[in-house]
């Protein structure tokens, strides 16, 4: 196939140059942290309070998810592709987690299940990656399956949007007015506002509400209140012990690793793209099959570290890919310095405390914000087939629709008298906790659906989208 080769950007640094002074480089790597912060605080805010977490329990959550990133992307940029490419906290797996919760309860337990099911998880992608598995599973998954399975990372998550923005419409609305206003509006004249919509939205909200609480406008216990009490008490750096297994050991689960399966699948996809974004943004050629291997195996090594130190599963960051584009900023040592301030930051309980105070309001406005946004992402990939065909509307539709209804089948839906319905198997209960729990988890029911349908019913690689995912990946 030809190719078609396009002229190189001329970079500020390429891959192996180290910029001087060390203060320049320093601050070119502080920017990468800021373009992930938002991003990557996030997901501990999100399944934190769902988890009935305690302010320090969320700070320790909040510093795990920073050491684990910075190791994470410490072993992609040395040992994986060699790209300057961030690892964060990935969206992908919400809705595993949010099974695994809803079963676990408590939070402790919660994340011992979830860092059994990462771990497990990492090593089937360590194994994809390494043995090269990852070219050959590309032709069986189109944008017809990719599509749907993004799309219910945030449509399955509707039900934790509103009710939680309701607890205070006032600071969850300043978010979502100030998200809109800053990535559509001012974005496009302002680089701050470009790059830092979501993060400045919260510090907004934010500061509305600690002068709302300083004021005696808002007083303890009412949504919205700000208290600095656990920031207080809480040390400086973390107690050793708390950095391997913060969370106690971790308990293994049939039913969660494979639900939790159906993340790495979309978190494995999606950095396959991401790769071919860092290239051509660093001005670099695009990577090679064995570079890609090595990528996504490198992320199966990050996500066992990850499990290990009690965050949550990482991927490559489509953020900080922007940022190298814009800045012409390539340089792997740039990228290494960003690893080890996020290494340093997870070290420092004060951090993580400062960002546990956030109030579950301006939460639930990051909810009713993000989640839409990864739906229209799915679609958006989904479009990369063609749409007009009866066959792939027909796929879509169906996956979606049972992404949605099948867990609303096995939880049950008690205000329209239906109750829930877990399978059971006498003899083979683990069995029938396997099919509930994959069955509840409304990405993994899209890609199951998804990937059975597209690959057993007739349709060209033009219909399927494939043979633009192979053109993109020349």
């Amino acid at each position: 196939m030809a190719v078609n080769l396009q002229r190189r950007p001329q970079m500020v640094y390429e891959l192996d140059d180290v910029p001087r002074p060390f203060t320049r480089a320093a601050a070119l790597g502080l920017q990468h942290v800021l373009t992930m912060f938002g991003a990557t605080v996030s997901v501990p805010l999100l399944l934190g309070p769902a988890m009935g977490m305690s302010a320090s329990e969320i700070a320790i959550l909040v510093s795990s998810v920073m050491l684990a990133s910075g190791l994470a992307t410490l072993v992609q940029v040395n040992f994986g592709t060699r790209l300057p490419i961030i690892q964060g906290v990935s969206f992908s797996f919400l809705g595993p987690f949010f099974a695994i919760i809803a079963v676990a309860k408590t939070g402790q337990l919660s994340m011992q299940y979830i860092a059994g099911a990462i771990i497990l998880g990492s090593l089937v992608e360590m194994f994809i990656g390494y043995s090269g598995l990852m070219g050959k599973l590309r032709r069986l998954i189109s944008p017809v399956t990719i599509g749907p399975t993004i799309a219910l990372i945030g449509l399955a998550l509707f039900e934790v949007g509103a009710p939680m923005a309701g607890q205070n419409w006032l600071l969850a609305g300043t978010v979502i007015v100030c998200a809109f206003l800053f990535s559509l509006v001012l974005a496009p004249k302002s680089p701050l506002f470009k790059m830092f919509p979501i993060l400045l939205a919260v510090i907004v909200a934010y500061g509305l509400a600690l002068v709302l609480s300083l004021t005696g406008v808002y007083s303890p216990g009412t949504p919205g209140y700000i208290s600095f009490t656990q920031v207080a008490v809480a040390p400086w750096l973390r107690d050793p012990s708390t950095i391997i297994f913060p969370w106690g050991l971790p308990k293994f689960s049939v039913a969660f690793f494979l639900a939790t399966l159906a993340g790495y699948l979309a978190s494995m996809i999606e950095s396959f793209g991401d790769y071919h974004s860092v290239a051509s943004a660093a001005g670099t050629t695009p990577p090679t099959e064995r570079q890609i291997s090595r990528g996504i195996g490198a992320e199966g090594i990050g996500c066992f570290l990850t499990g290990l130190v009690g965050g949550f599963a990482s991927t490559s960051y489509t953020e900080n890919i922007g940022l190298v584009g814009l800045t012409r900023v390539a340089s792997r040592y740039v990228t290494n310095l960003a690893a080890i301030f996020l290494i340093i930051l997870g070290l420092f309980s004060k951090f993580g405390a400062v960002i546990a105070t956030i109030p579950a309001p301006i939460v639930g406005g990051l909810y009713c914000t993000l989640f839409g946004l990864i739906a229209s992402i799915g679609l958006t990939n989904a479009a990369r087939a063609d749409l007009s065909s009866q066959r792939n509307q027909m796929i879509l539709g169906f996956a979606l629709f049972m992404g949605l209804s099948l867990p609303a089948y096995f939880k049950g839906v008690p205000s329209l008298g239906y109750p829930a319905q877990p399978v059971t198997i006498p003899g083979a209960q683990w069995l029938g906790d396997i099919i509930t729990t994959i069955g509840s988890t409304g990405m993994a029911v899209a890609a199951i659906t998804g990937l059975i349908l597209d690959n057993l019913i007739p349709g060209t690689a033009e219909e399927r989208g494939l043979v633009s995912q192979e053109v993109s990946a020349d």
